[in-house]
């Protein structure tokens, strides 16, 4: 599904490297905590696999295809097709409803709707009911959400059209212990549904019993990461 080699790469004006990885795989369906304190380059790796941001050298393939190679147009239309990313502070469109912000990824990847079973709303409700979120929520503006419920929709807009491969940059962050443990079970249980790989970022150690694999950071980043992580 994942897998990278060689992979440098380091922010404009810096010298030294941010990323730094000779080889990381993750697997078709597989479920991997990566592991780092703040400021480790958790975020940068991430916003490198999704192709946001670009390596200056290496490769880094996901379902065959060398990320990397592509163009900024094409990293984009390929992100829109096949990745799931839960962003930290979720980056949920405050003017848009719940269920609006769950099926904006099918308005931009057709690939993504035809994905989809059913219709894109109902799936979006089935996703959203799976998190556990209220029904009474479903049309209510997303800036009267709760945090727990805020990154449940997050969730469902990650998962909604399957992707092959879902990212999510410390998402539990602003939870309470017993919250975390129940997102993460609803989020494994959504994945697996939709046949999805997770790569799943965080500095919290309790989590690491619902996964497959877990994996240090600085066991395969041989950078020097210096100061404060970008997001």
């Amino acid at each position: 599904m994942l897998h990278i080699e060689n992979l440098q790469f380091r922010w404009p004006g810096q010298q030294d490297l941010q990323i730094d990885i000779a080889e990381f795989s993750v697997g078709k369906g597989e479920k991997v905590f990566l592991k780092g304190a703040s400021g480790s380059g958790k975020s940068t790796l991430l916003s490198l696999i999704s192709g946001i941001n670009a390596a200056q050298s290496g490769q880094l393939n996901i379902m065959g295809t060398d990320v990397t190679a592509l163009r900024n147009a094409e990293r984009d239309a390929f992100r829109a097709d096949h990745l799931g990313y839960i962003f930290q502070q979720f980056n949920l469109l405050p003017y848009l409803s719940v269920l609006d912000n769950v099926t904006l990824p099918c308005r931009f990847s057709g690939h993504r709707a035809k994905q989809v079973s059913d219709t894109v709303e109902v799936e979006a409700k089935r996703l959203l009911l799976g998190l556990a979120l209220p029904e009474d929520c479903l049309d209510k503006p997303v800036t009267s959400l709760s945090i727990g419920q805020q990154q449940r929709v997050a969730a469902a807009r990650a998962l909604i059209g399957k992707p092959a491969l879902v990212l999510a940059d410390e998402p539990t962050s602003a939870l309470d212990y017993d919250s975390r443990n129940t997102f993460v079970s609803l989020l494994m249980k959504e994945c697996e549904k939709a046949g999805a790989a997770l790569l799943f970022v965080s500095h919290d150690h309790s989590l690491e019993s619902h996964f497959d694999r877990s994996v240090a950071l600085s066991e395969i980043n041989a950078a020097s990461v210096v100061g404060v992580e970008a997001a």
